[in-house]
């Protein structure tokens, strides 16, 4: 069997009330839960032919299909991009992503992510992930900066994997806003799935097959006329939760192409004027700045903070000023 066939199973008695992912796994242990949670919500796994989501539970005497995820032949190649390292032992690596920087290679993105980075300047890093992510626990969108947790070991790396999917972990986001919250704190709890137009991008979709849960908490920091600092506090780990979520509020993050129509602002912006000036922002004002969990070996509570990046923090500065 090669990774672009096939794969059929039909559940017994043994599978009822297991997740549909959690069933996958076991079956297929060549595959990372990640990469069969993808093919689930690709649409490339169907339950008595149709279409289900990771958690859907099992039921006895039904026919699974699967198309395999391709599996990748070989790593990333190490490329030697400084990085900011926050802490290190061991066990894991916290790392401050700088904005730019893609996660792991992907279509269009094959040189100059973390993973090269990374495969640079570490010896041994987990192999859960696959080959062309290696210590890759969770990621943060290209233009996202801040804390990202990396594993060295397959240990550490499927406890630290097992905190992020109970939501046991704790993030913490900055983000400058276009428009100003009607409240000063409130949670945004709308589930999101894929477009239905756009591949790239995601959506508040209730009841679509594609759709998960997610949950927001925020609080605004600072308001100005027209703009706000916001602390978000995902409860989930949807894909551009945050982006949908503000979005959804009426108040994108600033400079957030796919959410809010634009990818930079100038000066003359910030002041109410034309569009003139030098840009002060050319990406979506979204920080990562804390994250907090348990450590994979020792189970101590750490917590890992990333300094504010010199483009957000001058944004802030000509906010307070101009407006």
């Amino acid at each position: 069997m090669t990774d672009s066939d096939p794969a059929d199973f039909v559940t017994d008695e043994t599978s009822v009330g297991a997740r549909l992912d959690a069933f996958l796994a076991a079956q297929l242990p060549q595959f990372s839960r990640v990469q069969l949670r993808r093919a689930i919500t690709a649409g490339e796994v169907l339950v008595d032919n149709r279409p289900a989501k990771p958690a859907y539970r099992l039921q006895a005497g039904q026919a699974i299909s699967v198309i395999l995820p391709r599996r990748e032949a070989t790593g990333p190649e190490p490329e030697d991009i400084p990085l900011d390292i926050l802490f290190e032992d061991d066990h894991l690596v916290a790392v401050n992503k700088p904005p730019a920087m893609v996660v792991h290679p992907a279509k269009g993105h094959w040189s100059g992510t973390l993973a090269s980075a990374l495969a640079f300047h570490f010896e041994h890093l987990s192999s859960v992930g696959g080959a062309t992510r290696p210590g890759i626990v969770h990621r943060l969108d290209r233009d996202t900066s801040g804390v990202i947790v990396v594993a060295k070991t397959d240990e550490a790396h499927l406890r630290l994997a097992a905190q992020f999917e109970a939501r046991t972990t704790e993030k913490e986001y900055f983000a400058i806003v276009a428009g100003t919250p009607e409240f000063d704190r409130g949670v945004i709890e709308k589930p999101i799935g894929m477009h239905p137009y756009q591949r790239e991008k995601m959506a508040i979709r209730e009841g679509h097959s594609t759709s998960r849960d997610a949950r927001s908490v925020y609080e605004v920091v600072e308001r100005w006329r027209g703009f706000a600092i916001v602390r978000v506090l995902p409860k989930t780990g949807r894909t551009h939760q945050i982006r949908v979520h503000m979005a959804h509020l009426g108040c994108p993050v600033l400079c957030d192409r796919l959410y809010g129509g634009r990818s930079q602002i100038t000066l003359g912006e910030l002041q109410g004027e034309m569009p003139a000036g030098d840009v002060v922002l050319a990406r979506h004002a979204l920080h990562a700045q804390r994250l907090k969990l348990k450590h994979p070996i020792s189970q101590e509570e750490v917590e890992f903070c990333a300094p504010l990046p010199a483009d957000l923090s001058h944004t802030c500065e000509q906010l307070r000023q101009l407006r």
